[in-house]
């Protein structure tokens, strides 16, 4: 019998991978990674749940902490930093925190997510009220995600865990757990491949679903979008444009008049 969680199991339609060739181990990637919009979608009505809680703790003040280690933890930052540039938000209302800190984003720090009084302590020098963590961890197993929502729920804040293995740790920790099965990888134990993108959707679902019924668009438009540079220039031009029937030029004048600010230049005053 086979106690390994899913994230570690081996996968039956990888046994003969040594001997693949370089087209078929891509079809059966590709094949594997097929599954994984599927898995998520199952998820659906947690993740819901995990939107509405984020909506309700931002408009009381709070922020929302990802806490991760390794591919999870990257994720976490990744998709935090994301938000200031896509919504107009303070850079610190998503905040992504990775175990052994900034230098583990490059480089693995070793036994960094095994102390869970690292996790802890990394999380209670930021934690507020209505603040939501968010604990990401494939195996739903690591101790530095456990000690971070564990100070979370001494502080009866809300706390949601994404993870890919029912009735881990994390999932019976976490007030709302997403759990994604995505099932055992190509390589196995490599949770960055379907476990990753299962993360990285779950987490684009969070974020931009929060931040839609947060009022931080209009549609499916950027308006609070920051333009710091050429391309984000263009994307601002555009959306005035086509929102307000102008020409090129016209739009310019009037996102400069108004520092560039999308909202200002469409909306009436």
């Amino acid at each position: 019998m086979n106690d390994q969680p899913g994230t570690e199991s081996r996968n039956p339609r990888a046994a003969g991978l040594g001997t693949a060739t370089t087209r078929e181990i891509l079809e059966l990637m590709n094949d594997e990674d097929a599954t994984v919009a599927a898995a998520v979608r199952r998820s659906l009505p947690e993740i819901a749940r995990a939107v509405d809680a984020i909506v309700s703790g931002i408009a009381d003040g709070g922020h929302v902490h990802y806490v991760g280690a390794g591919t999870s933890g990257r994720l976490g930052v990744l998709d935090a930093s994301e938000a200031p540039p896509t919504f107009g938000v303070a850079a610190e209302l998503f905040h992504g925190i990775i175990a052994g800190g900034d230098g583990a984003l490059r480089s693995a720090v070793e036994g960094a997510e095994d102390s869970s009084d690292a996790g802890r302590a990394d999380i209670e020098v930021a934690l507020r009220s209505h603040d939501i963590v968010v604990g990401i961890s494939a195996s739903g197993r690591a101790p530095y995600v456990l000690g971070a929502l564990d100070a979370a729920r001494e502080r009866s804040l809300a706390t949601i865990g994404i993870t890919c293995v029912a009735e881990s740790p994390l999932a019976r920790a976490a007030a709302v757990p997403i759990v994604v099965d995505v099932g055992p990888e190509v390589i196995a134990g490599s949770s960055r491949l379907k476990a990753g993108t299962a993360t990285k959707l779950v987490l684009n679902m969070l974020s931009t679903a929060a931040m839609i019924r947060s009022g931080r668009t209009k549609g499916d438009l950027m308006i609070d979008v920051r333009a710091t540079n050429e391309k984000l220039r263009a994307r601002a031009i555009g959306i005035v444009r086509d929102e307000l029937g102008v020409d090129e030029s016209d739009a310019r004048a009037r996102l400069e008049a108004c520092g560039w600010s999308v909202r200002r230049a469409i909306e009436p005053r």
